[in-house]
């Protein structure tokens, strides 16, 4: 059988234990058409295995009666696949004990295209113009809140909307924007945008990033004034800050196996053309946490009743930042970059590795939690214990170090970055007794090489910088004394790393560690060993 609204009432998927929506499908798509509350920006896996799964279980407790309107601004292609289920989609959690649950979620009423050529970009106007739109939600990755490219030029496709306006924008905030334009000149109706992507600060920077595009059209006059006024000088627009904490791993061929076993037709992934993997199904470990900043003009979906906690934004950034840059974060990209190095191809085959395990201990206890200020609702030991203990060696959750990879030069000054700001303005603790956190920026640069500890090439995974620094070590060879100089250079730029690290008088201090590992076969395994 395919995965349909037919699927909704299958006797063969309900005796198989798939949870079903307790709601009518049909009159909630209607109601959402007609006032819509909730419209979400990114059809990825943590979306649809998180936030659609806890909206569901309000529209099945008739606490709501209106779903979740999702717009696709990067791919396309992920519409096409996701509203050919009929907008529905198989939540699978993978739990530490080996049970799965499987839940078919239809609280997305529609998936839409950000394309201004698109009949689907004329609706999503009129929904910015409906009063009763609440929030307008986000998860598009780090690098889509970036207006500038790793040079700090601006991306051409936001200079262009800089230049023409909000008539037809091309860059993804910029239609943003221009839809709250639409919003504003409906009659300056309030809305919270909140930014739900895994990145410090990140409602803050969402403001900066729509302001840039305000300021730019207000002052080429290519929209009024009072336009800077509401979205930077009211209360009509709010971006409140979040935490978000969930892995959710590309689609899973053991799970798409269960899937198809059920009965269930054509649950293979598909692959975008922009290298995209999209398929009728989530799945993710059952641990999960959400913590929003309570700052909402115009209402908000009572989250709050599933066990998301809406709190201030003090609270909110002390979670955030044990997670990211100490707790969690920086243990996940430590995995990642040695595990694709000694090749592994699984974040819980890496956590049967006492050298790997001993360096993330040493860098989440040791390094990171000295500089954690205890947010009051989460212990952070407790945290990392759980971290280390249950959530990486989970065997059911499909995560691989090259995924983790990807973008890493975007990830760095944020997860270490910070824990080295804290310990140069602490009186206690000496930057240069970090051992960890050079190793780790070390073993990027040695990643970089793209040769791992055996000699071997392998496959770098994506990241806007590979064509700036990759050509750095074009004639990297184990055991040939490598360029320093240039090298050295690199670990100054305070943009890859969050501060200078010739400045700080830690380069030395990674171009040794990088060294050590490119000396011969092996060398990384034996560099790893010599942290205490």
């Amino acid at each position: 059988m395919k995965l349909n609204k037919a699927s909704l009432t299958n006797k063969e998927l309900i005796a198989a234990g798939y949870q079903m929506p307790q709601y009518d499908v049909e009159v909630m798509a209607a109601k959402t058409k007609a006032a819509p509350k909730w419209v979400h920006l990114g059809a990825g896996n943590i979306f649809r295995a998180f936030l659609a799964a806890h909206h569901q279980h309000l529209l099945n407790e008739g606490v709501t009666d209106t779903g979740i309107i999702v717009a696709e601004g990067y791919d396309d292609e992920i519409v096409d696949i996701l509203s050919s289920y009929d907008n529905l989609t198989i939540n699978v959690t993978l739990k530490e004990n080996g049970q799965v649950e499987k839940e078919i979620l239809a609280s997305v009423s529609d998936y839409l295209k950000m394309d201004t050529d698109s009949a689907d970009f004329d609706t999503l106007k009129e929904i910015f113009r409906k009063s009763s739109l609440e929030m307008v939600s986000m998860t598009i990755t780090e690098k889509g809140y970036s207006l500038v490219d790793g040079l700090g030029n601006l991306i051409s496709a936001v200079q262009t909307d800089f230049d023409n306006g909000p008539t037809k924008p091309v860059s993804y905030l910029g239609k943003l924007v221009a839809l709250l334009y639409e919003r504003f000149q409906a009659g300056e109706l309030p809305i919270a945008l909140v930014s739900m992507d895994n990145m410090s600060h990140n409602g803050e920077k969402l403001q900066a990033s729509v302001s840039a595009y305000v300021d730019a059209w207000v002052e080429k006059g290519l929209v009024p004034a009072t336009f800077k006024t509401y979205v930077e000088g009211s209360s009509n627009v709010t971006f409140p800050w979040s935490m978000i904490d969930k892995i959710t791993p590309r689609p899973d061929a053991a799970v798409q196996a269960v899937l198809e076993e059920d009965g269930l037709e054509k649950m293979f992934p598909s692959k975008t053309l922009k290298n995209t993997f999209a398929a009728p199904y989530v799945n993710g470990e059952e641990t999960e946490y959400l913590i929003i900043e309570d700052e909402f003009p115009n209402g908000r979906p009572h989250l709050d009743k599933t066990g998301i906690i809406f709190t201030d934004r003090d609270t909110v950034n002390k979670v955030e930042t044990m997670k990211v840059t100490t707790c969690l974060n920086p243990l996940h990209t430590c995995l990642a970059i040695f595990g694709c190095l000694l090749d592994y191809t699984s974040i819980h085959e890496e956590m049967n590795d006492e050298d790997l395990v001993k360096l993330i201990k040493i860098l989440g206890y040791r390094e990171g939690l000295p500089v954690v200020i205890n947010p009051g609702i989460i212990n952070p030991k407790q945290f990392i214990d759980e971290v280390v203990e249950k959530r990486l060696p989970n065997p059911f959750i499909p995560d691989t170090p090259q995924r983790i990879a990807s973008d890493t030069s975007q990830k760095l000054s944020v997860r270490f970055g910070e824990t080295i700001k804290s310990y140069l303005n602490s009186d206690v603790l000496d930057v240069q007794e970090l051992q960890v956190i050079p190793l780790v920026f070390a073993g990027w640069l040695r990643y970089l090489t793209g040769i791992d500890d055996q000699g071997e090439r392998f496959d770098v995974s994506s990241d806007p910088l590979l064509d700036t620094l990759q050509p750095m070590f074009a004639d990297f060879e184990l055991g040939k004394e490598q360029a320093d100089r240039k090298v050295y250079a690199v670990l100054s730029n305070s943009k890859i790393f969050g501060v200078d690290l010739v400045k700080i008088g830690l380069a030395e201090k990674v171009l040794t560690f990088f060294n050590k590992m490119s000396t011969a076969p092996g060398a990384i395994r034996e560099t790893i060993q010599t942290i205490k």
